[in-house]
This record gives structure tokens, C-alpha cells and sequence, in this order.
């Protein structure tokens, strides 16, 4: 376990928070790896907090599947695998296409340009190399479409898979090459929106997803072996 995790002293979200959004911080970051123990009085200790707080975190970031329970292991990081990769990215997907099909109905076309813009902060967010940068540019680029949709069971929908789905995008974006397609694919989309191109927008974005499954199933190849 590394030993520069730390809370956030400037919060004023209460201290069960705080320890949660850290932990699901560390993991999604990659400082807390696949498979790595979660010793609740380690983490403790590292934070300079009691175990109530560890052990409500521990339980919430499993509920997320960030966490899963072994026999006579206790608590540790879930692995990443193909199986609930492609769970994760198929629902994705299936709301994606959706979300597209709607925002190409809409007569009001005035959000676009958000869209557009937004493009342009992924793409200046990739020229900066930071993961985290780009990962957040890239879900407010998404944000913008589910929330054009006016479909608030969706956009729910969404918000519960979100900490799912980032920790994949994260994986995604590791690869620089695939950030370049990711700036074109999103071109596409917005193309084909403004265009009121339903069919057009459904496959570009299915496409999309589907880059993402082939990399990271590529990836978590490469780690297992």
C-alpha cells in the first residue's frame, strides 16, 4: 500500500466523506491496486482516523464495485476483468445510443455549441497528458448530451454506473493513441447530432464504446499475462 495517501484537511464535507471520496479516489487513480488488501487499521493509521469511518467506506465503495469481499481475505480493491468490463460498457452503451437517438429529436439545437466547445477542452486536456484532466473533460463532454436529453430517469441512471464507468474510461485514456480517435470520435458525434442524423449518431457512438471495449479487454489481457 502506498504511503502518501492523505486526506484532504481543507474539506468541509464531513469526515466519513471525506475518508470515502479518498479511498475511491486511491483506487480509481490506481493508488490502491487490483487485488490489493484493505487492511482497515493500516488505512486507519495512514489517514489519522478511527476504523468507523474505514469500515463505512469499505461498504460503500463495495456496493460501487470498487470493492469486493474474499473469504479469509477481508476487503480488497475489485480486480478489473473482461467479463465486468463488457457488463459495464454494454449498459453504457445501450444508454449512450439512446441518449444520442433523443438529443437528435430535439428541435432545439441552441446546446450544440456547448458540445462543441466542450470537445475543445478534451482535446486541449489531452495535449496535457494529465489523466485526470482529460477523464473529467471527457465526462462533462457525455454530460452534456445526457443532459440535453431532458430524460432525467436516464441521466439517473447514469450517475449510478458513473464511478463504474470512469474507472474504465481511465484505463481507456491510458493509451495515448486512443485519446487522438477518442478527439475524432467525438467529432463524429456532434456531426452527425447537428446533422439530426439518428441512425448516423447511434453508430458513431456505438463505435465508440466499442474502441474502448477492444483496448481495455486488450489491456487487462496484457496484465493477466
Amino acid at each position: 500500500m502506498k504511503e502518501d495517501i492523505r486526506l484532504d484537511s481543507t474539506s468541509n464535507l464531513p469526515l466519513r466523506e471525506v475518508v470515502f471520496l479518498r479511498l475511491r479516489q486511491a483506487i480509481l487513480q490506481g493508488e490502491l491496486q487490483p487485488g490489493e488488501r484493505l487492511m482497515e487499521i493500516q488505512l486507519a493509521n495512514q489517514l489519522g482516523v478511527s476504523r468507523t469511518p474505514i469500515r463505512e467506506a469499505i461498504r460503500k465503495l463495495e456496493l460501487e464495485g470498487l470493492v469486493s469481499m474474499k473469504p479469509r481475505r477481508g476487503a480488497e480493491v475489485a480486480s478489473i476483468t473482461i467479463k465486468d468490463m463488457q457488463d459495464v460498457l454494454e449498459v453504457r452503451g445501450t444508454l449512450e445510443e439512446l441518449a444520442v437517438e433523443l438529443c437528435c429529436a430535439k428541435e432545439d439545437d441552441s446546446w450544440i455549441e456547448e458540445l462543441k466547445n466542450a470537445n475543445k477542452v478534451f482535446e486541449a486536456a489531452v495535449k496535457s497528458g494529465e489523466l485526470l484532466i482529460i477523464a473529467d473533460a471527457d465526462v462533462n463532454f457525455h454530460d452534456i448530451i445526457y443532459k440535453a436529453t431532458g430524460n432525467r430517469r436516464l441521466i439517473q441512471i447514469v450517475n449510478n454506473l458513473r464511478e463504474q464507468i470512469y474507472r474504465y474510461r481511465l484505463e481507456y485514456i491510458k493509451n495515448e493513441e486512443a485519446r487522438k480517435e477518442l478527439i475524432e470520435e467525438h467529432e463524429k458525434i456532434i456531426g452527425y447530432i447537428s446533422r439530426k442524423d439518428k441512425d448516423g449518431a447511434k453508430e458513431a457512438m456505438r463505435k465508440h464504446i466499442a474502441n474502448q471495449e477492444k483496448d481495455i479487454a486488450g489491456a487487462i489481457k496484457r496484465h493477466e499475462s
